[in-house]
């Protein structure tokens, strides 16, 4: 008897942050990457494209989401912000030095 495994896909999975990401929201957000990663995620698409605002609150979530994904060998690709002021905060940050920053979700997907 042989037996073969191929994994066909990657298990990516997509949050979608609508409004602001700041010290006030951030909490569920927090929540639900907790649960995600608590049920073997590693890989994950975060679009900021609908996103008006993040405060550092918000980008430490986007970092510690990043280094827990990363200790299991698992990756983060931000989707741009539509908004100029909320893609400012990343480029000012260095984000976009850290984070791999695409257009669309089809393109992060591509990512992994």
């Amino acid at each position: 008897m042989e037996i073969t495994t191929r994994t066909l896909h990657k298990r990516i999975d997509t949050i979608q942050i609508h409004g602001r990401l700041e010290a006030f929201t951030v909490k569920d957000l927090r929540e639900e990457q907790e649960r995600l990663l608590s049920d073997g995620a590693k890989n994950f698409v975060v679009d900021l494209s609908q996103t008006e605002f993040m405060d550092s609150a918000g980008m430490s979530a986007l970092v510690s989401l990043l280094k827990r994904s990363r200790q299991v060998d698992g990756n983060v690709v931000l989707v741009k912000p539509v908004d100029p002021a909320a893609y400012r905060i990343l480029t000012l940050t260095r984000f976009d030095q850290v984070f791999t920053i695409v257009e669309t979700d089809e393109e992060a997907l591509k990512q992994f």
